[in-house]
């Protein structure tokens, strides 16, 4: 079954066609930045143009960065805070002419894919997924079943939201070696999160996770297993057309197992 993801982000917008059955794109994504402010109806409309780039007519899975409860948006901490209170599902429905469309937090989006067809694939015990971009999102998994929008990103780390110090873009703004963010900042992030969570397996995702080599070998210190992401940058995608699928199915929600 081929279905289609969106992968909403502080910086970019991006999508393609997703085959449920190999876990992959079948197209290259087509990304566009995002509008700023990123209000709901420039944001649809960045939405609607990737969808339509692929003139594609079925179900469509969106993330979001942020809580979604049912397809409401209940914070925006990289987006416009005009989107709290949004239907989003409806909104993007109705810009995509009536495609059915499911929507999800965007970390969980990817946290479902790699513990589907990734990094965490066949893992027990407490998964965690993060992904360090224009913030932190997270995707905490007990015995591959998601517990949804635990926004760890924000958990304090020296009087500010962690994603605000070990973020990627907090090295790229305040210009950080790789040496100085991984082992000052992601390491003591990490070290937080271990200590509230015990987890067996932490997988890196997002943009940076391309680049594990040039910081994931500097961290020490940490109990559990850290690995990159296997989708990598792609697995939002991935993870938005699970949900589209298991909404076309009427599936009632979305797990890792």
């Amino acid at each position: 079954m081929n279905v289609f993801g969106v992968d909403i982000g502080g910086s970019g917008i991006k999508g393609a066609p997703v085959d449920l059955d190999r876990g992959d794109l079948t197209e290259p994504r087509h990304k566009v930045l995002t509008p700023q402010p990123a209000t709901p109806d420039d944001v649809a409309g960045c939405v609607a143009e990737v969808v339509a780039h692929f003139g594609w007519q079925g179900p469509v899975g969106v993330t979001f960065p942020g809580v979604v409860a049912g397809s409401t948006i209940r914070t925006a901490a990289n987006v416009d805070k005009s989107w709290i209170g949004v239907d989003a599902g409806k909104l993007l429905g109705d810009r995509l002419g009536g495609l059915p469309v499911t929507v999800l937090n965007d970390a969980d989006a990817a946290g479902v894919a790699e513990m589907a067809f990734g990094a965490g694939r066949g893992r027990k015990g407490t998964v965690i997924l993060l992904t360090l971009g224009t913030g932190i999102g997270s995707a905490v998994f007990v015995d591959g079943r998601l517990v949804p929008n635990t926004e760890l990103g924000h958990l304090e780390l020296k009087g500010h939201d962690a994603e605000k110090r070990a973020s990627s873009k907090a090295r790229e703004d305040e210009d950080l070696s790789w040496e100085h963010w991984a082992t000052r900042r992601v390491q003591k992030y990490l070290a937080h999160v271990e200590m509230l969570f015990s987890p067996e397996l932490f997988i890196i995702g997002g943009g940076v996770s391309r680049k594990a080599d040039r910081f994931l070998p500097l961290i020490e210190g940490i109990e559990a297993e850290i690995v990159p992401a296997e989708l990598q940058n792609n697995a939002g995608i991935v993870g938005a057309g699970m949900a589209a699928g298991s909404g076309a199915s009427g599936a009632s929600g979305v797990s890792g197992a």
